[in-house]
């Protein structure tokens, strides 16, 4: 079953995530899948950082600038980033 990535909830980089910037954007390197991602907007970068800081991602994405109409195109992103575990909800522990 798909998780939905819901704008009023709580979310973080995975522990197991490592970003590293590049001019596009970002690479993101799952060490426990070992899956790459690229992160082709630094906008997304800003968000997927933020993440951990705020209450819920709508805050992060206001955070990271991201305009209220444009927020369901980037929760869309990140609940990408979630089926591969780049970002998990928050409180969740590292899958064994």
């Amino acid at each position: 079953m798909r998780r939905v990535l819901m704008l009023d909830e709580a979310w973080t980089l995975s522990p197991s995530v490592a970003l590293r910037p590049e001019p596009f954007g970002a690479l993101a390197y799952h060490f426990g899948n070992r899956k790459l991602t690229f992160l082709k907007r630094p906008e997304l970068v800003v968000a997927v950082r933020a993440l951990g800081e705020h209450p819920d991602v709508r805050s992060a994405l206001v955070a990271a600038g991201i305009p209220a109409t444009q927020h369901a195109a980037y929760a869309e992103a990140l609940a990408g980033l979630a089926r591969t575990d780049m970002i998990r909800p928050r409180g969740e522990g590292v899958a064994a």
